[in-house]
C-alpha cells in the first residue's frame, strides 16, 4: 500500500495522486507539485489516504513542498500574465482571420509553458 494525496489543479478538475512524502499535508492545503507539464500549484483534496499500487498511475510522483506565501504571489502573478496573453492571442486571432474561437490561457506555475486551450471547426 502507497500513501497518497490527491492535488485538483482546477476547481472542477481532475484529482491526481502524489506522494506527500514526509510533508505533513492535509484537506485544504496548498502544494507544489512536480507534474508531465512542468512544476504546478495545486489544492489538496483528499487524503493522506492509503491505497493499492494499481489505483495510481505510475511513478508516482512526490510533492515538493506545501505552498508559501511566495508561492501565492507568483500564481497571482501568472493570473494577470494569463489576461495579457489571453488578449494578444485574441488579436493575432482577428489579424491573422484564424477559424478559431479561443477559451482559455494558462501558465505552468513556473512558467515554463504557456497553454492556449481554443476550438475550431474540424478540431475533435
Amino acid at each position: 500500500m502507497l500513501t497518497v494525496i490527491g492535488v485538483r489543479f482546477k476547481k472542477a478538475g481532475k484529482i491526481y495522486y502524489f506522494d506527500p512524502g514526509d510533508l505533513n499535508t492535509k484537506v485544504g492545503d496548498q502544494v507544489i507539485v512536480e507534474t508531465s507539464r512542468g512544476i504546478e500549484f495545486g489544492d489538496v483534496v483528499v487524503g493522506p489516504k492509503q491505497v493499492s499500487e494499481e489505483e495510481v498511475v505510475q511513478p508516482l510522483k512526490k510533492v515538493i513542498r506545501i505552498a508559501t506565501d511566495e508561492d501565492r504571489e507568483v500564481v497571482r502573478v501568472n493570473k494577470e500574465k494569463e489576461k495579457e496573453a489571453f488578449r494578444i492571442c485574441l488579436q493575432k486571432i482577428k489579424e491573422h482571420g484564424l477559424p478559431m474561437k479561443l477559451i482559455d490561457v494558462e501558465y505552468t506555475f513556473d512558467v515554463s509553458k504557456i497553454i492556449f486551450y481554443f476550438t475550431a471547426e474540424g478540431r475533435g
